[in-house]
């Protein structure tokens, strides 16, 4: 009976696991769409999400105490356990970093400047990362999880790209009015969001096989 309850617990904090994934990638759709459509209102509705998420990392970790403290997890268990604790983190940070990105959006939609488009393009890989890596971990992927983390380097690539035409277009403007280091703090943000979800998916194979990348 008490392995019965224990199971539903572990069911419980998988469950817990996927939704803070949801938040994650309900914020990063909505930072998206405030920068393309120039929205504050938008942009300030990511921060309620950001709150969430934070209370849900504080939920998830209290439901791992508790499964620590009062049972006594076999391997496995305790693997799963520890995964969950490591993931809540990287989505933590995915969290403050979407609402860093609604932050200088606001700032960017007082000015008529034109974005990037490789930004959007880093928000879109960035995204589908994020979604992929909950998506491994929901139906035990190894294949998916890697996948996710192969997929790292298009997303550094492009943020290459976009600091060195950034910074060239500081250094020709004589009248640079600091909105270009605001886009580049925006594709650091995305390139930091990628690195998080590389994490999410090697906690994933850990999760699996029981080694870390």
């Amino acid at each position: 009976m008490a392995r019965e309850l224990y199971n539903e617990q572990l069911l419980k904090l998988n469950g817990e696991l996927i939704a803070m994934g949801d938040m994650c990638e309900k914020a990063m759709s909505l930072v998206m769409k405030a920068l393309r459509e120039n929205d504050e209102e938008i942009a300030d509705s990511v921060h309620a999400i950001e709150q969430q998420i934070d209370q849900k990392e504080r939920d998830i970790e209290a439901m791992c105490m508790q499964l620590l403290l009062r049972q006594q997890p076999v391997a496995g268990d305790l693997r799963n356990i520890s995964t969950a604790l490591r993931m809540i983190s990287d989505m933590e940070r995915i969290g403050d970093q979407t609402a860093d990105i609604a932050d200088i959006t606001k700032v960017l939609s007082k000015f008529k400047l034109e974005v990037h488009p490789m930004i959007f393009n880093m928000g879109k890989a960035v995204s589908k990362m994020v979604d992929d890596s909950i998506n491994a971990y929901v139906r035990k992927e190894e294949t998916l999880a890697r996948q996710v983390i192969d997929a790292d380097d298009e997303v550094d690539e492009m943020f290459l790209k976009v600091k060195s035409e950034l910074m060239e277009d500081i250094i020709k403007k004589q009248d640079a009015d600091g909105n270009e280091l605001d886009l580049l703090m925006i594709a650091k943000y995305m390139e930091r969001i990628g690195d998080h979800a590389v994490n999410l998916g090697e906690w994933v194979i850990y999760f699996l096989e029981g080694k870390k990348l």
